[in-house]
């Protein structure tokens, strides 16, 4: 089981200080959140991609490598890379590179995003966006697994004899997740491929996410790449620790009533009984996140946000070391004793290489 957190990168007014992080501050920020993750003993660490204010993390292969360079072992992924308004060359090219950089430590987690006028920024009709995701796709596939590609669609120019460079570490594309939060194409999408799905379920109720996962399972074995309880399964999820949760709800009430996603709408405690945020003390994290297996079945990523609405960065930091020494640790023993042997762990490229050799599920355990 894989256990990390994942950023928006936005820059919001801390509602108990009255400061706004300059771009560069929030980027350091975030540099240093990814070094933390890899310090107390998480799994990975993803970026958003978006191109409007509040949000700074336009270039996500750029931090990515760069804090590639300053860790050694943590994962780094996306949380999303646009499929719909990135050019699939580039981001075919653009992930190898990572790849080589950082050892195979990179995967990427495809999506259309949640901003409708970023379509016309890069010339696309977000009206075709899932024809997007699904040619996009069906190119980036075939350009990490063919040394020459010709292909012709509909939404970007052909291409003759073409090879895309660098080409994939060891000759293994980057695992690739397909997160959604409500449609089933892009679920349909990722069992067609037998690649991951991630399920962001951090707004909404549980229900709706679980029929997206279910589907996604049941198209996983019809497709043939293994039963559905051995489909490859992400979740999101969202927190604020404290060591008691009188604490956490007074701390964190303030950032959630201002929260420019959420904030003025439902309260915390209704939000907290209706999705999966948690505010409280470690044990009641714990106990939250376990009941996720019960609802998704056993499943291989969990991702947390921890680091928006304008909470400070020492105080996301203070969360990392709460979730690496007291919540994770307990999570993944409870987890990992759960689940079947014929279930697969969390892939990695070190699976994945080994998985061409001996023919085996992808992200099988050892």
């Amino acid at each position: 089981m894989q256990f990390g957190i994942f950023t928006v990168g936005d820059v919001t007014t801390d509602p108990t200080t009255g400061h706004t992080p300059t771009e560069a501050e929030r980027i350091k920020a975030m540099v240093a959140i990814a070094k933390k993750a890899e310090e107390v003993g998480l799994d990975v660490f993803a970026t958003g991609e978006h191109h409007n204010p509040p949000f700074v993390p336009s270039s996500p292969t750029t931090m990515l490598g760069y804090i590639a360079a300053q860790t050694e072992r943590i994962i780094l992924s996306t949380s999303t890379t646009l499929i719909t308004t990135n050019d699939p060359v580039k981001i075919a090219e653009d992930f190898a590179m990572l790849q080589h950089l950082a050892d195979g430590r990179v995967d990427l987690m495809l999506g259309r995003g949640n901003t409708g006028p970023v379509y016309p920024w890069f010339g696309q009709d977000i009206r075709q966006g899932i024809p997007l995701a699904v040619e996009n796709y069906g190119l980036l596939h075939r350009l990490w697994r063919e040394d020459v590609v010709n292909w012709e669609g509909k939404f970007r120019t052909p291409l003759q004899s073409f090879t895309a460079t660098p080409r994939p570490l060891d000759g293994v594309a980057p695992f690739v997740w397909h997160g959604s939060i409500r449609s089933p194409e892009i679920a349909e999408q990722a069992a067609y491929y037998g690649d991951g799905f991630f399920a962001n379920h951090i707004f909404w109720p549980k229900e709706h996410f679980k029929r997206l996962v279910d589907l996604y399972r049941r198209r996983y074995e019809h497709y043939g790449h293994g039963s559905a309880d051995q489909a490859i399964v992400g979740l999101g999820g969202q927190l604020f620790i404290s060591k008691n949760s009188q604490d956490a709800v007074r701390q964190f009430r303030p950032y959630f009533d201002n929260a420019p996603v959420y904030g003025h709408g439902p309260s915390l405690e209704e939000f907290t009984e209706q999705t999966p945020l948690t505010v409280g003390s470690p044990q009641e994290v714990i106990d939250k996140t376990l009941t996720f297996r019960e609802t998704f079945g056993d499943y291989q990523r969990q991702l947390f946000l921890v680091d928006h609405a304008g909470l400070p960065l020492k105080s996301v930091l203070e969360q990392l070391d709460l979730l690496g020494e007291e919540v994770v640790p307990v999570l993944r023993r409870e987890l990992d004793a759960l689940r079947p042997a014929h279930v697969p762990d969390g892939p990695t490229h070190g699976a994945l290489v080994a998985a061409r050799s001996g023919g085996e599920t992808a992200a099988v355990r050892p």
